[in-house]
C-alpha cells in the first residue's frame, strides 16, 4: 500500500506539468477577448460597445452548449485523446480567423471564437476535475491556484502581445477612419488593420498542433476520476444515489461558478471598455486585462501560502467575496484612476472563487463525478451573458456606466456569498 501511494506520488508530477500548460493555454485565449473588443469594435467599425461584447458572448457561451457532450467525449475517447482533440479544434477556430479578416465579416469571425470556447470547453471538462482528484479533496483549491498562476501569467502576457499587434496605433487609426468617407481609401484602412490577425493566428494555431503531438508522445496517464472519488469520499450515501439530480449542491455551485465567471469577465475584459470611458490614457485601455490578472495573481499566491493550512476553502470564499462587494462600491463611488485600480484589484478578490467553488460543487458526487464537472462548467456561461446585461444597462437603460458596473457585480457577489455560506452544503449528509 504504501509503495503503491509513493509510485501515485510520483507520477502526478507529469499530469501536473501538463496541466498547468494546459491552464496557461487556456488564459492566452480566454484573456485574449479582451483585447480583441477594442480591436473588433475599430475593424468592423461597430457602433457601440454592446455589440463588441458579443466576442465575449461567442466564447463563454460554447461552454453552456458543449459542456456535456464535452462529458460523453471524454468517456468515449479518455482523458488523453479528449485533450488532443480539443487542442486541434483549438487550432482550428484560430485558422478561421483568417477568411473572417479577409472577408470583413464579423459574424465568420464570431464563429472562429466560438469554436475556440468549444475547445475550451472540452478543456475545462478535462482538467478541473482532474486536478481535483489528484490528491486530498480538502487542498484541491491550491492545487487549481497553482495551475491558476499559469492561467493569470498568460493572460497578463497576451493583452501585451495583442495590444502591441492588433492595437498599434489604434488612436491614430480610429481618428483616420473617422475623417474618411466611405469609399476606397477607407475600406483599404479597415483590411490593413484586418490583416493583422494573419500571422498571429496562424502561428498559434500551428503552437496548438505542435503541442497536441506532444501530449500524444508523452502518453498522459489516465486517472478513473469516478473510483478516485468513491474511495475518498467513502459514504456510503454517495452510492446509493440513482440521478445526478440529487445533488442540489452541484447545480446550486454551478450557479455559483456562473457569477464567478461573470465577475471575473467584468473586471477582467471590460476594464479596457472602463478604462476608455474614465477618458484614461491609451495607455490602461490597452494593458487593463493584464492589471487586473496581476492582482489575480497576488490572490492565487496567497491562496497557495494559506489554503488549508490558515484557511478553509469555504471561510477563503466568503472572505473574498465581501471584499469584492467593498471594492465594486469603491470603485462606483470614486473617479478616474482611483476607480479604475478598484476595478483592477477586484483580481485580488476574484482569484479564489473558482479554486474554492468549483471542488465544493463536485464534492461527493461519486460515478458522477465527470457529469457534475460538465455541469459546473456550464456555468461558464456566466461570462457569455453578464457583460451584455452591463452592456445593456449602460447602452440600451441610459445608467451611468458606473452604476451600471455596480448594478451588474454586487448581485453576482452575493449569490457566490450564499454559496459559501449556507448552499455548498445543502443535500450532503456528511
Amino acid at each position: 500500500m504504501t509503495n503503491s501511494l509513493e509510485n501515485s506520488k510520483r507520477t502526478a508530477l507529469l499530469p501536473m506539468i501538463i496541466c498547468c500548460a494546459l491552464f496557461f493555454i487556456l488564459g492566452f485565449f480566454t484573456w485574449a477577448n479582451g483585447a480583441l473588443i477594442p480591436f473588433v469594435k475599430l475593424a468592423f467599425s461597430l457602433e457601440s460597445d454592446l455589440q463588441a461584447f458579443f466576442v465575449l458572448f461567442a466564447s463563454y457561451i460554447a461552454y453552456f452548449f458543449l459542456a456535456l457532450p464535452s462529458s460523453v467525449i471524454i468517456k468515449k475517447t479518455g482523458f488523453e485523446n479528449g485533450l488532443i482533440f480539443s487542442l486541434i479544434l483549438l487550432g482550428l477556430g484560430s485558422l478561421i480567423f483568417i477568411p473572417a479578416a479577409h472577408q470583413g465579416s464579423y459574424v465568420l469571425f464570431l464563429l472562429g471564437i466560438f469554436v475556440q470556447g468549444s475547445a475550451m470547453a472540452l478543456l475545462q471538462t478535462a482538467v478541473n476535475p482532474y486536478l481535483s482528484i489528484i490528491g486530498p479533496i480538502e487542498s484541491a483549491a491550491q492545487r487549481i491556484a497553482v495551475a491558476g498562476v499559469f492561467n493569470k501569467t498568460a493572460g497578463i502576457i497576451v493583452p501585451i502581445i495583442l495590444g502591441s499587434i492588433l492595437l498599434k496605433g489604434s488612436e491614430e487609426i480610429s481618428q483616420k477612419i473617422q475623417s474618411l468617407p466611405p469609399g476606397p481609401e477607407h475600406d483599404a484602412l479597415l483590411n490593413s488593420l484586418l490583416s493583422r490577425v494573419d500571422t498571429l493566428y496562424i502561428v498559434l494555431a500551428i503552437l496548438m498542433f505542435i503541442f497536441a503531438a506532444v501530449i500524444k508522445l508523452a502518453k498522459m496517464p489516465e486517472v478513473d476520476v469516478d473510483k478516485e472519488d468513491e474511495i475518498a469520499e467513502g459514504h456510503e450515501n454517495v452510492l446509493k444515489k440513482t440521478s445526478i439530480f440529487q445533488f442540489p449542491h452541484l447545480f446550486l455551485g454551478s450557479l455559483a461558478i456562473f457569477f464567478c465567471v461573470a465577475v471575473e469577465v467584468m473586471a477582467g475584459d471590460i476594464i479596457g471598455t472602463y478604462g476608455h470611458q474614465l477618458s484614461l490614457p491609451s495607455f490602461f485601455v490597452k494593458y487593463g486585462t493584464a492589471f487586473t490578472l496581476g492582482c489575480m495573481l497576488v490572490g492565487y499566491f496567497i491562496g497557495i501560502a494559506t489554503i488549508p493550512k490558515i484557511v478553509s476553502q469555504q471561510a477563503a470564499l466568503r472572505v473574498c467575496t465581501i471584499v469584492g462587494i467593498i471594492f465594486t462600491v469603491t470603485a462606483t463611488f470614486t473617479s478616474g484612476l482611483t476607480s479604475y485600480i478598484f476595478i483592477a484589484l477586484l483580481g485580488v478578490a476574484n482569484a479564489l472563487l473558482w479554486p474554492a467553488i468549483f471542488p465544493l460543487g463536485i464534492k461527493g458526487l461519486g460515478r458522477f463525478t465527470k457529469t457534475g464537472s460538465a455541469i459546473m462548467i456550464m456555468g461558464i456561461a456566466g461570462g457569455a451573458i453578464w457583460p451584455l446585461v452591463y452592456g445593456y444597462l449602460k447602452d440600451q437603460v441610459g445608467i451611468d456606466f458606473q452604476h451600471a458596473f455596480l448594478y451588474a457585480v454586487v448581485p453576482a457577489y452575493l449569490y457566490i456569498l450564499y454559496f459559501a455560506t449556507k448552499g455548498h452544503t445543502i443535500g450532503k449528509k456528511i
